[in-house]
């Protein structure tokens, strides 16, 4: 069963204002470099040739994302947006090592600076429009899930918080004459870049390698604790996987075993239209049915049971522990009783 609620043109209609201002940002940066020979105006230029590339791979991924399931890829293709990704923070890492290198060079071999003022100028305008598209991007892929736009405004937002730093260094320089401190000063945003290449990196390989989403994990568990039927004896071996925007989630859940099929699944069907309806994703699900077993009866809330062979001992709270193990559950289980 799937919910379907991402809208995948407008992601892709924003990716392009992205692209479009990524390369007109990037000629403004570079024309300030060329006007005053600036190490740190050179180290700002070099992010944003990394922005645009990154935009229009960003681009690419939410055209290849939003291509429907085929026979070569039963899930789709929203991981794709995890790959674009980490080569993204690749390159931003990149960007940081060629900067450093150039700062260090021109300490040694030393620099002549011209135009300051142009710069700080020019300089200043490309951090007020990357910050403003950068929130809007953040805002907007936390609202349509998507990986892509989340790293492509976080990217922006520390393109800003580097280039008020270089227009706070130019304004030194220009007041002070210590034409040093530009290339330090690019040192330091050189290394800053490196630290969020690899954060983008470490965040993209997590979700190729569908290492577990703390959050996301409880806030399922959440919505079936809060909504869970006596009928629902437990739900255990939960694993959930994220394709881009969508998700796919696992489960086992445990009903009566004296149930007909068609009551079963009836029940399994209310737990998943109840995910679906509170879950603001693209989900699929793949729940599987176990029948009760004994050892079930000590946590299991139906007062009427006519085949009960054991006392009802306490009822067990779902939590993302218990809930992922693979483990039926039992009295042993507990967390918080109610009897």
């Amino acid at each position: 069963m799937k919910n379907k609620k991402s809208n995948n043109k407008d992601k892709i209609g924003f990716q392009k204002l992205i692209a479009v201002f990524g390369v007109i940002l990037f000629i403004g940066k570079l024309a300030a470099w060329k006007l005053t020979n600036s190490d740190a105006v050179f180290s700002d230029a070099m992010e944003s040739v990394v922005n645009v590339i990154s935009a229009f791979m960003g681009l690419y991924s939410l055209h290849l994302a939003a291509k429907p399931k085929d026979e070569d890829h039963p899930y789709g293709h929203g991981k794709v947006e995890f790959v674009t990704s980490g080569i993204e923070g690749a390159l931003i890492a990149i960007a940081g090592i060629m900067i450093i290198y150039e700062g260090i060079n021109s300490l040694i071999v030393g620099k002549v600076l011209n135009k300051l003022d142009w710069g700080i100028w020019i300089i200043a305008a490309t951090a007020i429009v990357n910050y403003l598209l950068g929130y809007i991007s953040i805002k907007k892929g936390k609202e349509e899930n998507s990986l892509v736009l989340i790293s492509s405004g976080k990217h922006l937002q520390s393109d800003t918080i580097t280039t008020l730093g270089v227009v706070i260094s130019l304004i030194v320089v220009y007041f002070t004459k210590i034409y040093w401190l530009d290339s330090v000063v690019a040192l330091i945003f050189g290394a800053y870049i490196i630290i969020v290449g690899y954060k983008i990196v470490r965040k993209s390989l997590s979700g190729i390698m569908d290492e577990q989403d703390p959050d996301l994990l409880r806030q399922i568990v959440q919505i079936l604790e809060n909504n869970r039927r006596t009928e629902w004896i437990d739900v255990h071996n939960m694993k959930i996987q994220q394709f881009g925007a969508s998700l796919h989630i696992d489960a086992h859940i445990t009903l009566p075993w004296y149930y007909s099929l068609r009551e079963a699944h009836n029940e399994m069907e209310k737990a998943i239209i109840l995910l679906a309806n509170n879950t603001k994703r693209s989900v699929e699900f793949n729940f599987h049915m176990d029948d009760c077993k004994p050892i079930s009866c000590s946590v299991c809330q139906i007062k009427d049971c006519p085949v009960r062979e054991r006392d009802f001992v306490k009822r067990v709270t779902w939590t993302p522990e218990n809930v992922t193990s693979v483990d039926k559950h039992t009295a042993e289980d507990v967390t918080n009783s109610e009897m």
